[in-house]
């Protein structure tokens, strides 16, 4: 049984069972991680104690905080009680904290009300927690009074505890087995474990997600493009986007869950690409930054030698949200921009023809305001993250090496704003751009009602889970989940994706929940100056290429940088290596020599110019024939561009 939508959960497990590091997977992704250590420091003279507390201090990565209660037991209540909904929380652990509490130090104390306090606090926490409990009811009665205290109280709290909670899991052996889901949430079969193994057994799972279908509650548009083979076959230089691992299924398709194991990106062929390049026979100092983009080439296609993209997709995401997150925005303006790439016109469609890639036009669910009401049902949710999957699934299957990712639609900054809100503890006004005009004026009225809506909707769902799919159900809406399934999408198939713009961002960030390796297929060309994607590229670390603050549109920057991202992968491919180090040189010394010792042989190149008659009307170099006509002379003006494929 597979769990999600979970803002509380309980681990329990048995002495080494794993529950600690179970727990401690559960917010790896998590931006900002408070750890609530309940243990005493024990003996000092209990050297096995000290090592266990340290092997578990050295497991803590370096940006958490830790705080301890030991002190007070009662302070755990106060801790969750002043979370803010930003945060994740990790108590470890429960067996420690009634420890404490029955230490004779804390007495006279009523365990009854303490343990009471501590899940009323719990029930009403704005963070996200995850406690850890020793799972002690399995084993024999003690035969010490102390022993039978200790073991009736933390039963009681582990009762207590399990009920405040969203969630309740059990890990037996390293196992996890869900006790307890989420109200309302859907239970489905799932492999024993929480998360799906990566086997390359089972390619044929993730091959037949091209043919499932949306929820028929939400009719999302089909997919224009060419029908998928029933077996596909991996194309010469594209084996990196061939289907690797078995994904949890059901009856109705994908399950889309917290925690999925997706393949990453080749660890050491990035590593020996960039080695490579200091080899190369380059007359200057280099490729400056752009050797990152040979390193992130060559770990996803798994070689040293990354090949420049050759078929590459743009998808641009069409989805309005209603309410304040639009103020400013002309009505009807973001279905013009959709209908103009369509056609074939517009910035984003002849930039597309001129670097001879494809452009799809996805019409996602139109978002409630989100000020007021949840932007998405959550089976609406469940159907936009399948499509998006579905449509990475297709674009992998027609061959493509890189996905660009755009969007346009009213309100998309205001809807990528509160997603970095609620994932990374943004302030709204520091994450929304400001508001221009078609004429180019600022409208700071128009800014200040946006952010007026995005402090609204956080403070409507202050109290919600801050789950993956809660937010792009409260939050996040149509475009940003249909985004979100093509990075896993995308990831599941070995396709790196090239972001651009808000939303783009905004899925990343809310695909770490689901699955944290999505981040490292991305790559992102340019910031475009826009504050929320500079501060959601440094919380998933992707470095921006390039500084040109364009502002086309979302897709049109990242496809202004894409040619000269593909000429540095083909230099980085063609140029030989260094003859000092080992190359060979292309020049042949014995052109240099006679071609004879015969004092009576005459070279056939060799012409006295005493002995020529020079000729005044003919040039001594050769006109270039004309070249035939490019993408940019193809009359696309008078007709769409040849590069494009409409949605």
């Amino acid at each position: 049984m597979s769990v999600d939508g979970w803002n509380t959960v309980l681990v329990l497990g048995g002495i080494r069972s794993g529950k600690s590091e179970f727990a401690e997977s559960l917010v790896t992704d998590a931006p900002v991680v408070r750890y609530i250590a309940t243990a005493p420091e024990g003996d000092p003279e209990d050297t096995e104690w000290a090592t266990r507390l340290a092997a578990h201090r050295a497991r803590r990565p370096g940006s958490w905080t830790t705080e301890e209660t030991t002190e007070d037991p009662r302070r755990l209540a106060d801790v969750l009680e002043s979370a803010e909904p930003n945060e994740m929380l990790l108590v470890d652990d429960l067996g420690g904290w009634v420890t404490v509490l029955l230490d004779p130090d804390h007495q006279p104390a009523d365990d009854v009300a303490t343990i009471a306090e501590l899940a009323e606090a719990i029930r009403t926490c704005a963070a996200r927690v995850v406690l850890v409990s020793p799972e002690v009811g399995l084993s024999l009665v003690p035969t010490t009074p102390l022993g039978r205290a200790f073991t009736d109280a933390l039963g009681a709290a582990n009762r207590a505890v399990a009920d405040a909670c969203d969630a309740v899991v059990l890990v037996v052996a390293g196992q996890p087995v869900w006790l307890k889901s989420v109200a309302g949430a859907t239970e489905s079969p799932a492999p024993a474990t929480v998360t799906a193994p990566t086997t390359a057994a089972s390619a044929a799972v993730v091959a037949s997600l091209a043919d499932s279908e949306p929820t028929p509650e939400v009719q999302l548009p089909d997919v224009l493009t060419h029908t998928p083979p029933a077996t596909p076959t991996a194309e010469p230089g594209n084996t990196w986007a061939a289907p690797t691992m078995a994904l949890p299924m059901v009856a109705t398709g994908l399950v889309i869950q917290p925690g999925m194991e997706l393949p990453m990106p080749d660890e050491y062929a990035g590593p020996q690409a960039v080695d490579r390049l200091a080899t190369l026979d380059v007359p200057g100092a280099g490729l400056g930054v752009l050797d990152r983009v040979v390193g992130f080439a060559a770990a996803t296609q798994g070689t040293s030698t990354p090949a420049a993209w050759g078929s590459v997709r743009v998808l641009l995401l069409h989805g309005d949200h209603a309410g304040g997150a639009a103020a400013g925005t002309v009505a009807g303006e973001s279905a013009r921009r959709a209908a103009q790439a369509r056609a074939g016109q517009g910035a984003l469609a002849r930039l597309a023809a001129e670097s001879g890639a494809s452009l799809q036009v996805v019409d996602t669910p139109a978002s409630a305001p989100i000020e007021d009401q949840p932007a998405l049902a959550p089976e609406q949710v469940e159907s936009a993250l399948r499509y998006g999957w579905r449509l990475a699934e297709q674009a992998a299957d027609a061959g493509v090496q890189l996905l660009v990712l755009g969007a346009c639609g009213a309100g998309t900054e205001a809807a990528a704003a509160a997603v970095l809100a609620a994932t990374a503890g943004a302030e709204p006004p520091a994450v929304l751009g400001r508001v221009i005009t078609d004429s180019g004026e600022i409208d700071d009225a128009a800014w200040m009602i946006r952010c007026a809506a995005v402090r609204d909707a956080l403070h409507r769902t202050r109290r919600s889970a801050r789950g993956a799919k809660d937010i792009l159900a409260e939050l996040g809406g149509g475009d940003v989940a249909v985004a979100t399934g093509v990075l896993l999408g995308a990831t599941a198939r070995r396709v790196p994706v090239l972001l651009d713009g808000p939303v783009g961002l905004a899925a990343g960030m809310v695909s770490r929940d689901l699955a944290g390796q999505a981040r490292h297929w991305c790559l992102l060309a340019d910031h475009g100056g826009h504050p929320a994607v500079r501060l959601a590229a440094d919380v998933l670390g992707l470095t921006p290429l390039l500084d040109l603050r364009l502002d086309l549109g979302e897709g049109a920057n990242a496809l202004v940088a894409l040619p000269l991202l593909r000429s540095v992968l083909a230099l980085s491919a063609a140029l030989p290596v260094h003859p000092s180090l080992g190359g060979t040189d292309d020049t042949d010394p014995a052109a240099d020599e006679p071609a004879s010792t015969d004092p009576s042989y005459v070279d056939p190149s060799y012409a006295d110019p005493d002995l020529t008659e020079p000729d005044s009307t003919e040039p001594d170099f050769a006109e270039p024939e004309p070249a035939g006509p490019g993408p940019a002379s193809t009359g696309a003006d008078e007709q769409p561009a040849s590069g494009w494929r409409a949605g």
